[in-house]
């Protein structure tokens, strides 16, 4: 990681700061400003390069698949530092909320035969596989629940239990989830990372891959509820029978995920995604 000092970022890549740096929320895995510059405001992040890399990777990815969703233009790039365009916050209303259902929407029409990404990326501090499979039940199963199931037994997170019950889980996706075509996610799509700008709803933080877009939507609904506009416009009458059953398999993921993080109180929740899957 650069030093911790985002005019000396902004120097180096030539730009010329007008204001003091403004410390911002949002800096878990590392620091970020808003600054004033002659080229207009801009937000600098500094963290891990690799990861950093990663998220530059992602934002590329989500403003070329022209979705009408907004993404920061990437300003400028150092090893373990990011600049971005800053997005002035607002308030959401509903045609806002429609906007953010029509683009995700548009996002997960991006699709592909292979599921996974061409480099492995982060949720969070956690290392993110993403080799590719045509099955997406098998890089379910391979990338995502088993991987992250291990870490947390061999974290004393879970006990051989709980992992034995997951893997019942991961092993019997075959007899009820179909294969698809898999789509282009966010995938890391909490609330957090959905930012209702000036210029309309924007997609910030990706830790972007193809996969069922129920992935996306999972998180959403994990911490927090999406207003009923978005629902609306996303869905558009097509929203899937068995969605109740979909949304607690691919909450699994990042239920594990948190905790590997945090351990504790993520616990229980493993335990009743589980519990409404078959295979348990």
């Amino acid at each position: 990681m650069t030093s911790a000092n985002p005019q000396e970022t902004l120097e180096r890549l030539g730009i010329s700061a007008t204001t003091s740096p403004e410390p911002l929320r949002g800096g878990d895995i590392g620091q970020v400003w808003r600054v004033t510059t002659r080229q207009g405001d801009v937000l600098v992040k500094h963290a891990d390069s690799e990861g950093l890399e990663a998220e530059a990777d992602g934002l590329k990815a989500l403003r070329e698949a022209d979705t009408g969703l907004i993404v920061p233009d990437i300003v400028g790039e150092l090893p373990g530092a990011l600049v971005m365009t800053y997005l002035p916050p607002a308030r959401p209303d509903r045609h806002t909320h429609e906007a953010f259902g029509r683009g995700l929407r548009a996002l997960h029409a991006n699709t592909s035969t292979d599921h996974g990404w061409h480099r492995d990326n982060f949720a969070g501090t956690t290392p993110q596989i993403n080799t590719c499979h045509e099955d997406g039940r098998v890089f379910q199963r391979e990338c995502r629940l088993l991987p992250l199931a291990e870490r947390c037994l061999h974290k004393k997170r879970m006990d051989q239990g709980l992992y034995d019950q997951l893997a019942g889980v991961a092993n019997a996706l075959e007899s009820w989830l179909s294969d698809a075509p898999a789509s282009l996610v966010h995938g890391d799509l909490w609330s957090g990372n959905v930012h209702f700008s000036t210029q309309g709803p924007a997609l910030i933080d990706p830790a972007i891959y193809r996969h069922y877009p129920e992935a996306d939507l999972a998180l959403l609904e994990l911490f927090g509820s999406p207003a009923d506009a978005f629902y609306e416009a996303y869905w558009d009458g097509g929203m899937p029978d068995d969605w109740p059953r979909r949304r607690a398999l691919f909450q699994l993921y990042p239920l594990l995920n948190h905790l590997y993080m945090f351990g504790g109180s993520y616990y229980q929740g493993v335990r009743s995604a589980i519990a409404q899957l078959p295979g348990h």
